[in-house]
C-alpha cells in the first residue's frame, strides 16, 4: 500500500463505503508478512515514500524470491534488489522475472520507473574501477524516480577531464562523487558545484588505501562546504539519499 492507495482507503471510509473497522483490519494486516526467516515490510512505502529493499547479499535466492513475492502481493509494483551477484542471479531466474544489471550487481523486480521530477542527479566517478558502486548508485536513483547523468572516469590524475564538464557539475540538482585512493575528487566537485555533492570513498587503492579508509577519512576531512559522506561501497545509500534531495 503506498500514500495514494492510504488515501483512498480514508476517503473509502469516509464516504461511507466500508466501515471503520474494515479499514481498520486492511491497516492492521497489512504492516507486514511473517516469512520465518523473513519480515517483509509493507508500509514502508506510506512511511518512507518508497517501498521495501531487499539487500541480497547473505540471502538465498529462495529467501530473496519468496520476499519478492510477499512484497508484490503486498502491492509494491516494483522491487530493488541491491549486491546480487551473478551466480545468485541465474539461480533466482528460475524462481522470478527480473531484470539484471550486472556493473552495479543491481536487480529490478517489473519496470524501470520513467523520471518523476525535473532535477538531474549527476553521478561522477574517479576510475573506471569505481563504476560497481556508481551503477549502484545511479540505479537506484532511477529506480527511486530521478533523471541520472553519468560522467564517469574524471579523477584528480586527469584534472581537465572533469573540467570539461564544468557545466553538467553546475546544473545537477544534487552529485554523487565516487572515489577511491586518496578520495579526492568530492574536495574537487564540492568546490566547483552550488548544490549538495554527496561523497562515497570506494574499496579501489593500494595497500595504505586500507580497503577505502583512506578515501573515508579525505572525504570525512573535505575543505569543500556542502559535502555528505557515506559509508564506503555503500552506492545505495547515495543514490537513494541523493533522489530524497532531488524530490525536495
Amino acid at each position: 500500500m503506498d500514500k495514494a492507495e492510504l488515501n483512498r482507503l480514508l476517503y473509502a471510509v469516509a464516504e461511507g463505503k466500508i466501515t471503520p473497522e474494515e479499514a481498520a483490519v486492511k491497516l492492521k494486516t497489512e504492516p507486514f508478512e511473517d516469512l520465518g526467516f523473513a519480515k517483509p515490510d509493507h508500509h514502508r512505502k506510506i512511511r518512507q515514500g518508497a517501498g521495501e529493499v531487499i539487500y541480497g547479499a547473505g540471502k538465498t535466492a529462495e529467501q530473496i524470491g519468496e520476499i519478492c513475492r510477499s512484497l508484490v502481493k503486498g502491492g509494491q509494483k516494483n522491487v530493488l534488489i541491491t549486491r546480487l551477484d551473478g551466480d545468485k542471479a541465474d539461480i533466482l531466474k528460475t524462481l522470478i522475472d527480473f531484470n539484471y544489471y550486472e556493473t552495479g550487481k543491481i536487480a529490478v523486480v517489473g519496470n524501470m520507473p520513467e523520471p518523476d521530477t525535473e532535477g538531474t542527479v549527476l553521478v561522477a566517478t574517479g576510475g573506471t574501477s569505481d563504476l560497481y558502486a556508481a551503477e549502484e548508485a545511479a540505479l537506484t536513483a532511477e529506480f527511486l524516480g530521478s533523471r541520472v547523468e553519468r560522467l564517469y572516469d574524471v579523477g584528480v590524475a586527469g584534472i581537465h577531464r572533469l573540467l570539461a564538464h564544468t557545466d553538467k557539475i553546475m546544473n545537477a540538482k544534487v552529485i554523487i562523487a565516487i572515489a577511491g585512493m586518496e578520495g579526492a575528487l568530492a574536495s574537487v566537485i564540492g568546490g566547483i558545484a552550488d548544490c549538495p555533492v554527496i561523497a562515497v570513498p570506494t574499496s579501489v587503492g593500494y595497500g595504505a588505501a586500507f580497503g577505502g579508509l583512506a578515501a573515508l577519512l579525505a572525504m570525512l576531512n573535505s575543505c569543500a562546504s556542502g559535502v555528505s559522506v557515506v559509508n564506503i561501497d555503500n552506492g545505495f545509500g547515495a543514490g537513494y539519499l541523493a533522489n530524497m534531495i532531488n524530490h525536495m
